[in-house]
């Protein structure tokens, strides 16, 4: 990945829906340069995928909370049982005093505590401690500036 690929990763992660004749101009390629970059982004997995950065409190979603889930059991294999959950956003296997870290958006503390209620029906879990977000200062993308990643 070289610096052209940064700032091509940069400017779509800033505005994904700009046509490639402007993200060409940012990078100095043409249209069809920046195209076939980006296509190759996509290709080696670099760029998994365009979404839509959506405000969770005017859809609803107000309440934030990571929640430490303790386990008696190995988690790795429970994806699917977390992700059956939609309030879950990401769900993550860590290393620490609990098994997995997942980020929930309710609308309510009273839909968080069924979140939770119902993360107790997955097997293997024994508990769980949730942090509920009072402000969120900023949140950023990952950043394509930085140390080399591997061709």
């Amino acid at each position: 990945m070289d610096d052209v690929d940064r700032v091509l990763i940069a400017e779509l992660q800033r505005d994904a829906t700009q046509a490639y004749a402007a993200l060409g101009r940012a990078v100095g390629l043409s249209a069809g340069a920046a195209h076939e970059r980006v296509r190759k982004l996509r290709e080696r997995g670099v760029i998994r995928r365009t979404t839509v950065d959506v405000d969770p409190v005017a859809l609803g979603r107000g309440v934030l909370a990571y929640v430490m889930v303790d386990s008696s059991a190995w988690m790795g294999d429970s994806a699917e049982a977390f992700a059956a959950l939609p309030e879950i956003q990401e769900a993550h296997v860590i290393a620490g005093s609990a098994s997995v870290l997942v980020k929930v958006r309710t609308a309510t503390t009273e839909g968080l505590q069924d979140v939770l209620r119902r993360l107790y029906a997955i097997d293997g879990v024994r508990g769980t401690q949730a942090t509920v977000v009072l402000e969120t200062f900023f949140e950023r993308p990952v950043s394509a500036d930085g140390p080399s990643v591997p061709s």
